[in-house]
């Protein structure tokens, strides 16, 4: 198969998404976050729900497993099945990932 530069984008979009242990809130920005990387490399004449369903088609597979795959998955289908709705795509609030508290948490 030629791996076009859509194709390119969506691998690395899902690669992407593969966060082990993240949280559902953490789960839900980086589905988010996924989601709008994806649809903004789509080319303007693209078809949406063909492009749609063939990036579902190739996430689906992995949703079960990543859980921010899977909200990239949900958020295909709720565009899907009423793409005159804006969907709520706010960026995720800004907060600090790191430091001792943190590796703390973690434990």
């Amino acid at each position: 198969m030629l791996k076009t530069k859509e194709n390119r984008v969506l691998e690395r979009t899902l690669t992407g998404l593969d966060v082990p242990g993240a949280s559902q809130e953490r789960a839900r920005e980086l589905g988010k976050l996924g989601y709008m990387q994806w649809l903004s490399a789509l080319p303007g004449q693209a078809n949406y729900e063909a492009e749609a369903v063939r990036a579902y088609l190739m996430a689906m597979d992995f949703a079960d497993a990543q859980p921010p795959v899977a909200e990239f998955c949900r958020l295909i289908r709720q565009s899907l099945r009423s793409p005159l709705m804006p969907l709520d795509l706010s960026l995720p609030k800004p907060r600090r990932r790191g430091g001792a508290r943190e590796r703390r948490m973690s434990l």
